[in-house]
């Protein structure tokens, strides 16, 4: 509402106080992240069931 009359509004302001930053911390936790996402595997059953559901459900659905 400006062209009424209003004024303008100016941005809002915020206050960032940027943490300690640490190179070798991250260095550390990047490290341990990649191993982390290389180790973790599914389980092969998990698929299994999975399937046994999906199977069920259609099961189910050609039955109605």
């Amino acid at each position: 509402m400006a062209i009424i009359g209003g004024r303008n509004r100016k941005p809002r302001k915020f206050d960032y106080e940027p943490r300690f930053y640490d190179p070798s911390k991250e260095d550390d936790l990047k490290r341990r992240m990649r191993v982390n996402r290389k180790t973790r595997r599914r389980n092969p059953t998990s698929l299994l069931y999975l399937i046994g559901l999906l199977l069920f459900t259609l099961y189910i659905y050609q039955t109605l």
